[in-house]
């Protein structure tokens, strides 16, 4: 051992040759969350694939209608109920619609209300939950008894008043009716968040710091609770998307000859037993499209948890 008397001086030590300065080497790369949140998703595979297919969906609903030479709603008696050919890859209706247009003008109508009522719901819950969550008390007391009160009633009947006043424009209906509820767990869900988030240190020290409520409930307590907040609106997604196939499908929906999944699918149950196949289109659609959704909500789940990292 060295004695702890004698005294360290620089001509005790060896200089580093010029060859071995900086050469430093990085056992583990630094990563973001974000990126470390990616590497975990990619691992994923049922995850991976509900990406790759819901970037296909929305593709052909952006894509499919502008590159085919046919519209939704162009009729040729001449062609009706034609199977699927190299003219008409999906075959056509009982009006000789092209299917494969008029699926992909579906996935328009159905994929923007899922995701405009997802968008809406995200608003409202983040904003109605972290209120209630971080003043607590009186506050948090009214705003939930307001909840329960709107949570007590049923989801449908809302939808369906606001599609009878509504009803000129059911598109607007749809995403009104479907957003009024379905808020209420978003914002359940965020007000427990912020409920155990605003004890922990770091919101504590960005007050004695002199951060206001409003930076410190959205700049701190809500982007640390943002991982399970994704992970619900991407299962709102498919909630939106089955509740306006089945308003289409009941005939409360979107009116002819506009054309949604639920539109498409009454359609051609109408006809089921004499054309089986003009079912399958548009239900493989919302089946798929559905599954790829919860695929990637299980995924971001996994990905955004950081107990995993």
């Amino acid at each position: 051992m060295m004695d702890e008397n004698v005294k360290l001086t620089p001509d005790m030590f060896e200089k580093l040759p010029d060859s071995e300065k900086n050469n430093e080497q990085i056992a583990v790369e630094a990563k973001t969350y974000l990126q470390d949140a990616w590497n975990r998703f990619k691992k994923n595979k049922l995850a991976l694939i509900g990406l790759v297919f819901l970037t296909i969906m929305i593709l052909y609903a952006i894509l499919g209608p502008i590159l085919s030479q046919y519209s939704y709603d162009q009729q040729n008696l001449n062609l009706q109920h034609q199977l699927p050919s190299a003219a008409h890859w999906f075959g056509t209706d009982k009006f000789g619609r092209d299917i494969f247009v008029r699926v992909a003008y579906g996935a328009r109508i159905s994929l923007a209300i899922g995701f405009s009522a997802a968008a809406i719901n995200l608003l409202i819950g983040i904003t109605y939950g972290g209120i209630a969550g971080y003043f607590g008390g009186k506050v948090d007391m009214l705003m939930m008894r307001f909840v329960d009160i709107i949570y007590s009633m049923p989801d449908m009947l809302y939808v369906i008043l606001i599609m009878l006043i509504l009803g000129d424009n059911p598109f607007l209906a749809i995403i009104i009716g479907i957003s009024i509820t379905a808020w209420v767990n978003m914002a359940r869900q965020v007000r427990t968040q912020v409920m155990t988030l605003k004890q922990q240190e770091f919101s504590l020290a960005a007050f004695v710091l002199g951060a206001s409520r409003k930076r410190i409930l959205f700049k701190h307590l809500i982007i640390n609770c943002m991982g399970p907040i994704i992970v619900s609106v991407t299962l709102m997604v498919p909630s939106a998307i089955f509740t306006e196939a089945f308003l289409s499908f009941v005939g409360i929906g979107i009116n002819a000859p506009q054309a949604s999944w639920g539109t498409l699918a009454n359609e051609a149950r109408q006809l089921l037993e004499r054309y089986p196949i003009e079912t399958i289109w548009p239900l493989a659609a919302i089946c798929l499209t559905m599954l790829s959704l919860n695929f990637i909500g299980d995924g971001l789940g996994d990905a955004l948890d950081p107990k995993k990292k």
